[in-house]
């Protein structure tokens, strides 16, 4: 597994789901044998049928990198961020793409074949896995971050560029962006050599109480 990528699609009162209507697009270095795809299909089926939350209808897209109907799967995946879709459509998107429902009504087909097809696209989304991004200090460096593979990006008005020893301090929150095929922690100038990681944990109130996620 090189990564996992978070895609947020259109909230929607017409569209159901199960939290806020986003899904999570694993994008993993292997061979194009077709029946390790099979064997990555079925694992992932069995995954979600074990732990997909009470009630969700979880659903399942592989894709292989240059199939014929990717680029179309890219462009459906950016509809789902616009408009509501239905199952007819994701499974119009999917032309010798697997997708396949487990679960309720099947509705996870538009879901996951969205997340494949946005985080194709190279632009979109953000990363929740990433070697060792779970674990990295409120505070490093910009070479310490390029050293895990993550890209530093200056989004401030003058976009000076982060230099190897300026510090950047991630509010415990390191979410790369997927930009250009590549985890990219964008950032805003605080003071000449330190920055601050653009983003956050958004809190919502449950029962009086914030909870952050």
């Amino acid at each position: 597994m090189w990564g996992v990528v978070r895609q947020q699609l259109l909230v929607d009162e017409a569209i159901p789901y199960t939290s806020h209507n986003s899904s999570a697009c694993l994008i993993i270095e292997a061979s194009r044998n077709g029946c390790l795809l099979s064997e990555l299909a079925a694992r992932a089926a069995t995954h979600l049928e074990h732990h997909a939350a009470a009630g969700s209808d979880p659903g399942v897209c592989v894709a292989v990198e240059g199939a014929p109907g990717l680029a179309g799967l890219m462009e459906f995946g950016l509809t789902c961020t616009r408009r509501v879709v239905t199952q007819e459509d994701a499974l119009r998107a999917c032309p010798g793409i697997h997708l396949s429902g487990h679960g309720g009504s099947n509705g996870g087909i538009i879901g996951a074949a969205a997340a494949v097809g946005l985080t194709a696209a190279g632009w979109y989304g953000r990363f929740i896995e990433f070697g060792l991004l779970r674990q990295l200090p409120s505070e490093l460096r910009v070479d310490e971050l390029e050293a895990n593979g993550v890209r530093v990006m200056s989004m401030d008005r003058d976009a000076f560029v982060p230099r190897p020893g300026d510090r950047v301090l991630t509010k415990n929150w390191a979410r790369p962006r997927l930009m250009a095929g590549q985890p990219v922690l964008t950032v805003v100038q605080q003071a000449p050599g330190i920055w601050e990681a653009m983003g956050g944990r958004r809190g919502r109130k449950e029962g009086g109480h914030m909870v952050l996620r």
